[in-house]
């Protein structure tokens, strides 16, 4: 076992940071014992959608005909695709090209779209085609018109569920989620919504950056822990969310599903903080991070029960296997807490507002609050230039399509099959007898060890356990002895014993194997408690 106090200089480090060193343990240990690396602590999945990306890919080449058609000078230089007449000539190209992968897809979601939502054939085109390549800043600077569109009808389904949330919400394109929370951030706190010292919740157990973010001197908040402990199925308990009732909370961040326990809230708990919303804290900011919806039937997100009170996160990432395009959205209702709020500031607060976004509208006190976020993210001078890449916006036009298509769901059923595949070859690993949760995402798993190890091994070694060995040697130890690499749960504000594993980025067959190494580990401290016992006789 590692020594303790080697071990407590990791304690300050993030998990992802901790990783890199548990990475280089299993490595050295694999390339000695010729065994498996299984690197289990990185969210990438490792499948992705094909479909749509044919279909991107091969819009590409008809663009590039497009800005030929517009101009072509050797050696190899091009014009800007033009609106007039575009769609058919979409059309004639696409026949000519129908045996390539993705063409009957264009013609379909071009179809699709123009139905569903009326929009003008040639400018929706025009859209596609002339993003796709790039030749333009975005405009708007939010999110391109049709791209909006289309993103708000995809997120109904993959956040709000049913019933369906009145009115629309305004959504801004950005680098991912990882990007929207930078922005959210900053803008929160720029516009005196948030300030240095106030308090703020946070749905625990949480994504890392959620508890690292609030401490950095840029926003200092102080934190209410609200926990979801696995005794009570990763859900929040009446008194944790009683908490919410205390004025001083001014806002609560959730990841649901979430991440590490990859549990989402079920009705009755979103219920709760709905009528806890709406009968006592109506003034409550919410911030909701719903990346992995998509893995769990009958969603519903809390954007979709208290739109007005909520902002929404969401990246393509994890559901189409495109963690490398940096496709995220930022999503808030047109009737919100956040207008309101800032339009209630005081006159010295208003006055700072005003100077600070007065060089990019005539009237600064009606900016909406996202379309501050859209200003802050580039220091307000770069405005102009601001918003998501256009071929981005394009590839996330793409699947949301795709998925608005699949009437049977079978992208979903497919992805959902491979994760829950090895779910459950990790419980056999573990030889856990567990009953399903319609609310688990199964993207990732909690290993209690603590819980577990008290069935298996008994108390008394898990005692001893907890007395005499740091949380960490259990992640050290499987990537020392085993090549495996899994995440400290404690850094997700999980329990100390608790390591999360990623369901979605290694092959099926690894999963029963991590399973094994884990109770191989538990094995070995039980040998260690029995040693410590013989020795005191």
């Amino acid at each position: 076992m590692a020594d303790m106090m080697t071990l407590r200089k990791f304690e300050a480090l993030s998990p992802f940071e901790i990783k890199n060193e548990l990475i280089s343990l299993a490595k050295g240990t694999t390339r000695t014992a010729q065994s498996a690396f299984l690197n289990a602590g990185r969210g990438n999945p490792n499948w992705i959608a094909t479909e749509p990306r044919e279909s991107f890919f091969l819009l590409g080449q008809f663009a590039i005909s497009e800005s030929k058609r517009v101009m072509d000078i050797p050696p190899g230089v091009g014009g800007m695709p033009q609106a007039k007449g575009i769609a058919s000539r979409l059309d004639t190209w696409l026949a000519r090209h129908d045996e390539m992968p993705g063409a009957s897809l264009i013609a379909s979601m071009v179809a699709f779209a123009v139905e569903k939502f009326n929009f003008d054939r040639d400018a929706f085109v025009h859209e596609l085609v002339d993003s796709i390549i790039g030749d333009n800043y975005p405009v708007p600077d939010r999110m391109l018109v049709h791209n909006e569109r289309i993103v708000h009808e995809y997120l109904m389904w993959a956040m709000c569920g049913e019933p369906r949330p009145p009115g629309k919400f305004d959504l801004y394109a950005v680098e991912g989620g990882t990007a929207a929370m930078c922005y959210i951030f900053k803008s929160l706190k720029a516009n005196r919504l948030l300030f240095p010292g106030d308090t703020i919740a946070l749905g625990t157990p949480i994504f890392t950056p959620y508890l690292e973010m609030t401490h950095l001197e840029d926003y200092d908040l102080k934190v209410v822990k609200i926990g979801a402990p696995q005794e009570n199925r990763f859900q929040y308990s009446d008194d944790e969310i009683k908490k919410l009732e205390d004025p001083t909370i001014k806002a609560f961040f959730v990841v649901n599903p979430g991440n590490p326990t990859g549990m989402g809230m079920d009705r009755e708990t979103i219920g709760k903080i709905v009528t806890l919303v709406k009968t006592k804290r109506p003034d409550l900011m919410l911030l909701t991070d719903d990346v992995y919806g998509t893995f769990v039937n009958d969603f519903r997100s809390l954007l979709g029960e208290l739109p007005r009170n909520t902002i929404g996160v969401y990246s393509y990432s994890k559901y189409f296997g495109c963690t490398g395009w940096r496709l995220g959205v930022i999503a808030i209702h047109e009737d919100n807490l956040f207008d309101e709020m800032i339009a209630k500031l005081p006159a010295d607060h208003v006055d700072a507002l005003n100077k600070r976004y007065g060089p990019i509208t005539l009237e600064p006190r009606k900016l909406k609050f996202i379309d501050r976020i859209v200003a802050d993210s580039r220091d307000i001078g770069l405005n102009h230039t601001a918003g998501l890449s256009l071929p981005q916006q394009v590839m996330m036009t793409m699947f949301s399509l795709y998925e608005l298509m699949d009437e049977q769901k079978a992208y979903q059923k497919a992805c959902m099959e491979i994760v829950n595949k090895r779910f459950w070859a990790l419980v056999e690993g573990l030889d856990l007898d567990l009953d399903p949760n319609p609310a688990f995402d199964a993207y990732y798993g909690l290993i209690d060890f603590e819980f577990w190890a008290r069935k298996n091994i008994g108390d008394e070694a898990v005692d001893y356990l907890k007395k005499n060995v740091h949380p960490l040697d259990l992640a050290f130890r499987l990537a020392e002895d085993h090549g495996i690499v899994l995440l400290n749960g404690g850094g997700f504000e999980a329990p100390q014993w608790s390591m999360r594993v990623s369901l979605a980025n290694l092959p099926d067959e690894a999963y029963e194997a991590i399973g094994r190494g884990v109770r191989t580990i538990a094995r070995g401290y039980r040998d260690v408690y029995d040693a410590s016992k013989s020795a005191a006789k």
